[in-house]
């Protein structure tokens, strides 16, 4: 079972790869292109072999799924998974909205979940069973009473893929309401999940994301009263394509799976 210990650990892992980071931030540093045009920086690699450091040595029976470094005993019963820097691009412009992600899973399921934002020192830890909190305070979605002028968010429209593209449109349609000052707030990757744990976003909605950048999301979300899920409603799990949707008040569930218009069916995999 998940422990007290382990949130203490997943604390640790996320000050050790605070102090990696920090240094490089608005600085110079080398920055890579990878095979999925995605750019790395020396940031995100030394952020992810100080936190795999500190598991091999305290925790040498865990797996370990890092977006840099690859997977080492991923068939464990509990495995941890790291996404050093999301939102690199953030990370490259000099805005501190990236943060590292840390996720404990057992038996498959995210059960210790923290969102870390190094140069503002802002933290969102979840974990099965707790509140949510914010530098060590519990945080509490807020209630969003119908779908126009929800507070909805997403890192780049150019992220989605042509067919997701007329259902993300029209869910904008219904909560912008035809007016743009009530349209999304755009950029933030992980942050936006955080800031939707504390009650400042009601949806964050997003497709493309591997298990590395939902897996800790989900327990820092529910456990401040939100709900995730896959554009179908669907629970996600290690086997989802990627379409996610985070709902600060779970009631407009219904309201937004309208909006969406159920995703396309290539979308759907029963499992």
């Amino acid at each position: 079972m998940t422990t007290r210990d382990d949130l203490a650990l997943a604390n640790r892992l996320a000050d050790a790869a605070g102090a990696a980071i920090r240094p490089f931030f608005r600085a110079r540093y080398d920055t890579e292109i990878k095979a999925d045009k995605s750019p790395v920086t020396e940031a995100d690699r030394a952020a992810e072999a100080a936190i795999r450091a500190i598991l091999e040595q305290e925790r040498p029976g865990d797996g370990i799924i890092g977006e840099e470094y690859g997977s080492v005993r991923e068939d464990a019963e509990r495995v941890w998974i790291l996404d050093p820097i999301d939102g690199t691009r953030s990370f490259i412009a000099g805005r501190p909205i990236f943060g590292t992600l840390i996720a404990l899973t057992q038996a498959g399921w995210p059960t210790i979940g923290i969102i870390d934002q190094p140069i503002a020192r802002e933290r969102w830890a979840g974990m099965s069973g707790q509140p949510t909190t914010f530098n060590g305070k519990p945080v509490r979605t807020r209630a969003c009473k119908a779908l126009e002028g929800a507070g909805i968010a997403t890192t780049s429209p150019h992220l989605f893929g042509e067919g997701d593209v007329p259902h993300y449109m029209a869910l904008v349609a219904a909560v912008s309401g035809g007016s743009p000052r009530q349209g999304p707030v755009y950029g933030g990757d992980c942050y936006n999940y955080g800031l939707l744990a504390s009650g400042f976003l009601d949806i964050v909605i997003e497709s493309g994301l591997q298990s590395y950048d939902f897996a800790a999301l989900v327990p820092v979300v529910e456990g401040a009263g939100g709900l995730m899920c896959d554009w179908n409603g669907e629970p996600l799990t290690a086997e989802s394509e990627g379409h996610v949707l985070a709902l600060g008040d779970p009631a407009r569930l219904e309201d937004v799976l309208e909006a969406l218009g159920s995703a396309p069916e290539h979308h759907h995999h029963d499992h």
